[in-house]
């Protein structure tokens, strides 16, 4: 028996190291659900965990954004500042950034808890300064002392009825942060329709691929991808911790296979769309949920319980 289980063991540890290819044939699948997506992680023998890309979750650290969208007097957001300066000790292992409105940022970014990490919710395309009437380029915000910035969040795609911004175009945005040496949170993630449709990936793998033709491998290092379904985004409706789980680690075999399996399994996935204190821990506990993209709720109280909601400890 001993001889068995040393055996199951080595099995194990081969397994985690097998390419990604061998990996594949050798997992067992589940069910189908309604996303018709296989799960991407599973336990085997002796408690040991192996995920698809053979890298561990705990070398990804918990991100907790809080975009604040276009809210906030010079009042309320001094409230706000106060509330989570006064929230209380945060869990050791988490990365937390907020994302005021521009005019507030200056603000936020003088007076906010030191373990607060600052955005902004948009770039500009220019890497300097110049006649660029309306633009925030990347050098200004790190004159601010920010080194954080959202890209390509779906109400920026959508246009707000105007001529919304391309794929392309966030992905240049996103290169031209990058190159002033700020780190960006880019935004995925597909229309009610385009579920029904079954279309979720291929819409998110055309706004992945922009970014790809753009990054380098080392660029995403720098990066934490937000998945935010446009349909949970300010309607109530939230995606099932399931349903998130699916399309994250589908994002993430995507990019194992068009970058590479250690950017995949380094770089934090985090989901965005009606997060609430309610519901944060069940969501946290997916394996590639890393974290959260937070909008209403990030302007109350909630925002500390869902930042204490990173101690979720991870489904096997």
């Amino acid at each position: 028996m001993k001889f068995i289980q040393a055996a199951a063991g080595s099995f194990v540890a081969l397994l985690c190291l097998a390419p990604l290819s061998q990996a594949f044939l050798l997992r067992p699948q589940r069910a189908p659900l309604a996303s018709t997506r296989p799960s991407h992680h599973v336990r085997y023998g002796h408690g040991v965990q192996c995920t698809r890309l053979g890298l561990w979750m705990a070398d990804r650290v918990p991100f907790i954004g809080g975009n604040w969208k276009c809210n906030g007097t010079k009042k309320s957001v001094a409230d706000l500042v106060k509330l989570l300066n006064e929230g209380g000790n945060f869990p050791d292992k988490v990365e937390v950034v907020v994302a005021p409105p521009a005019l507030h940022v200056g603000y936020v970014q003088d007076s906010i808890r030191k373990d607060i990490s600052v955005s902004t919710q948009n770039v500009g395309l220019p890497k300097a300064y110049g006649a660029y009437t309306g633009e925030l380029s990347g050098n200004m915000i790190k004159d601010f002392g920010v080194n954080w910035c959202i890209t390509g969040h779906s109400e920026r795609r959508e246009g707000f009825g105007m001529a919304g911004e391309s794929s392309e175009l966030v992905a240049k945005k996103t290169k031209a942060a990058l190159e002033q040496g700020l780190k960006v949170i880019p935004c995925v993630g597909e229309k009610k329709e385009e579920r029904e449709a079954g279309k979720t990936m291929d819409v998110i793998s055309e706004q992945m691929k922009a970014l790809v033709a753009e990054l380098s491998p080392s660029d995403w290092s720098n990066v934490v991808v937000a998945y935010e379904p446009v349909w949970a985004i300010g309607t109530g409706l939230t995606a099932t911790p399931q349903q998130a789980q699916d399309t994250q680690a589908d994002i993430r075999k995507w990019m194992a296979d068009n970058i590479s399996p250690e950017v995949a399994a380094s770089t934090r996935i985090i989901y965005g769309g009606s997060v609430k204190a309610g519901n944060a821990a069940e969501l946290f506990a997916e394996p590639d949920i890393d974290g959260f993209l937070v909008g209403g709720a990030s302007l109350t109280s909630d925002f500390i319980a869902i930042i204490n909601a990173s101690t979720t400890p991870k489904k096997a």
